[in-house]
C-alpha cells in the first residue's frame, strides 16, 4: 500500500495536470504493449502498433526503450520528468539534462531488477549527450507511431476526467476531488491511500502539494515516482470511453455522415453548452428541450467525435473533445 500524507498546505497546493501528459502516456503505453491484455478496448491499438514497430528499421533502439520501461516492476524516474506537464518537448529537454548521478542511481536500480540490460544503457548511465539524444529521439518516433494516430481519443478521455474532477472540486474543494478518486484510491483524515500499490511506502508531501496526472494508458493501479525528493506526482487511470480508434475516423464515409448530421441550431447549442462539461439533464434545462432530445443530440455529437460522455451513478457528463472545441472555436 502507498500512503500519501497531506498537510493543510499540501491540500492547497494539490492540482490536476492541465492536459494529457505525452511523456507519461509514452512510458505507460510501453507497459501495456507486450503480452495479451484482457482489455478489449486496447486490442486493436496493440495489434496496429506492434505491426508498425516490426517495420521499424532501428529495432535495437526500440528494444532499449522497452527495456527501460518494462511491463512490470520498476522503471527509471528520469524517463518521466516533471517538466513534461508543459508538453513533450519540454519533457525531452529535461530528460537530456538529467544529472549523471540520477541516471546512475536509477539505472542501477533497474539493473538490480533486470540483469539483461542492453549495451546502450551504459552510455546513458554515463550521461553521454549522444546517447541521451538518441533515447529522446526514439521516444519521439515511438510517440508518433503509437500515440499520434490516437491522440485525439486520449485527450478526449483525459479532458472528460478533468471536467469530472473540476466539478468535484467546485462542490467539495480539494478534499472533495480526492474523494472522487475511488475505488483505486481512498482519502481519509489527511491521507490518500492506494491499497493495490505493489510496495509498502509512505510519502510525506511536506508542503509541496501533489500533481495528479490523469492518464489513458495507466493500468488499474496509480503510479508514483520512487524518489521522494522529486516533485510529487501521482498518475491515475481514466475511463477509456469506448477505447481507441485512429483519428483518421471522420475522414471516411462514416465520419462525413456523422458530421453532416451536426447541421442545425440545437446541436450547435448543445456543443456550446458542453464547453465546460454538462449533464444530459442540465442540457435539457438550459436549452428548454426534453431529456430524450438532449440525449439524442449528444449521441450524434459523440459519434462524430466532438463529445465524450462519462456516466457517474445516475448522471451522464458530456464534455468536448479537442476536435469539438476546435469546431466550436475555429
Amino acid at each position: 500500500m502507498l500512503k500519501i500524507h497531506f498537510s493543510g498546505e499540501d491540500i492547497l497546493r494539490t492540482r490536476v495536470a492541465p492536459a494529457a501528459d505525452p511523456v507519461w502516456e509514452v512510458v505507460l503505453s510501453l507497459h501495456l504493449l507486450p503480452g495479451r491484455s484482457r482489455d478489449p478496448l486496447l486490442a486493436g491499438w496493440r495489434r496496429e502498433v506492434s505491426r508498425g514497430l516490426r517495420r521499424q528499421v532501428d529495432a535495437e533502439a526500440l528494444r532499449l526503450l522497452s527495456t527501460l520501461s518494462p511491463p512490470r516492476g520498476y522503471f527509471p524516474d528520469f524517463l518521466t520528468p516533471y517538466e513534461s506537464v508543459h508538453g513533450f518537448e519540454a519533457g525531452m529537454e529535461a530528460l537530456r539534462r538529467t544529472p549523471v548521478a540520477l541516471l546512475q542511481r536509477d539505472l542501477t536500480l533497474l539493473a538490480n531488477s533486470n540483469r539483461n540490460l542492453p549495451v546502450g544503457v551504459a552510455a546513458i548511465a554515463r550521461g553521454e549527450p549522444e546517447a541521451l539524444t538518441h533515447l529522446t529521439e526514439t521516444m519521439g518516433r515511438y510517440r508518433e507511431l503509437a500515440l499520434g494516430p490516437y491522440w485525439t481519443r486520449v485527450q478526449g478521455a483525459v479532458e472528460a476526467d478533468r471536467a469530472r474532477r473540476a466539478r468535484a472540486m467546485l462542490d467539495g474543494g480539494v478534499e472533495g476531488l480526492l474523494t472522487t478518486l475511488r475505488p483505486g484510491l481512498r482519502w481519509e483524515s489527511g491521507v490518500l491511500e492506494i491499497p493495490a500499490y505493489p510496495r509498502s511506502r509512505e510519502l510525506h508531501l511536506e508542503g509541496r502539494g501533489l500533481l495528479l496526472v490523469p492518464s489513458f494508458f495507466c493500468a488499474n493501479t496509480p503510479v508514483a515516482l520512487l524518489d521522494p525528493e522529486l516533485p510529487p506526482v501521482l498518475v491515475y487511470p481514466v475511463d477509456k470511453l469506448g477505447g481507441l480508434t485512429a483519428d483518421a475516423v471522420g475522414a471516411g464515409d462514416t465520419g462525413r455522415e456523422a458530421l453532416a448530421a451536426l447541421l442545425g441550431r440545437t446541436r450547435a447549442a448543445v456543443l456550446a453548452a458542453s464547453d465546460d462539461g454538462c449533464t444530459t439533464g442540465e442540457l435539457a434545462r438550459r436549452l428548454h428541450i426534453s431529456a430524450a432530445a438532449a440525449s439524442q443530440h449528444t449521441t450524434v455529437l459523440r459519434n462524430a467525435g466532438l463529445l465524450v460522455s462519462h456516466r457517474d451513478r445516475n448522471t451522464v457528463l458530456h464534455t468536448l473533445t479537442p476536435l469539438g472545441r476546435a469546431v466550436l472555436n475555429p
